[in-house]
């Protein structure tokens, strides 16, 4: 299972948490990071066991859960600049005063009527998610539609696809008769975007690659592979240098 898809279907509890546990390890939702149960994991001087390093990693590489999740696209927490500001003062254990003025807005008591907007749709959420449990349970016609990724920078009708179209649009693109090349770069969003999905699957996630490295894998799929680079970047799924220089997988 990719990681956007756990990261969209674990638990609340789990989210909370940063990790979940799959078969025998604890994997990362924030990254990725996997280690494995029953294996004993030094940090400094001390050995921790999976579970415990896990946190560790958390704390070290994430700061926090809450730091990781408020920095994601609006449109995945719903939250409006304004709100995303007052939460992280919050978060940083300011009270009403504090953030009045850090924030120049109204007075205390404007910031305790914000505080009773957040719980109000605090309350809201917890009701919508448990009407979509319910509805899951008796919609037998909801198509399941492709997991749109933590790193996805523009989130509109393109991720509108479902798995079957998804299978669809490889086939065409990726005809057996080509060995896995790409028979031509799509023109349409949709289109576009299963293919590039296609083509990070072959990215090691870990690894950082140089310019001539990254080129050489994409030449491997399609001979403008400088088009492709360019693409896999504006849609989030690389990242990179500022000078070119190195190439990473977005998580």
């Amino acid at each position: 299972m990719e990681l956007s898809e756990l990261f969209w279907n674990v638990s609340i509890e789990d989210l909370k948490c940063g990790y979940t546990k799959v078969l025998d390890s604890y994997i990362c939702l924030l990254c990725g990071k996997k280690v494995e149960k029953g294996i004993v994991y030094p940090h400094g001087d001390i050995l921790y066991e999976a579970e415990r390093f896990m946190r560790i990693h958390i704390k070290e590489s994430h700061h926090s859960v809450f730091e990781a999740l408020i920095e994601l696209d609006k449109k995945f927490t719903g939250l409006t600049d304004h709100q995303n500001q007052l939460l992280r003062l919050f978060f940083q254990g300011k009270n009403d005063i504090e953030v009045q003025e850090e924030m120049g807005i109204g007075s205390t008591s404007t910031i305790r009527h914000h505080r009773f907007a957040l719980k109000e749709k605090e309350r809201q959420a917890r009701i919508f998610l448990t009407i979509m449990e319910l509805l899951k349970e008796k919609d037998k016609h909801a198509p399941t539609f492709v997991t749109v990724p933590k790193s996805a920078r523009m989130l509109d009708d393109r991720y509108n696809i479902t798995e079957e179209e998804q299978a669809e649009i490889v086939k065409k693109y990726f005809p057996s008769e080509m060995g896995g090349r790409l028979k031509k770069f799509p023109l349409r969003e949709k289109q576009r975007l299963v293919v590039l999905r296609e083509i990070v699957k072959q990215l090691e996630s870990e690894r950082i690659y140089d310019e001539k490295e990254l080129n050489q894998v994409l030449l491997d799929y399609y001979d403008d592979y400088a088009l492709v680079r360019r693409y896999l970047i504006e849609y989030g799924f690389l990242d990179r240098k500022a000078d070119g220089s190195q190439y990473w997988f977005k998580k």
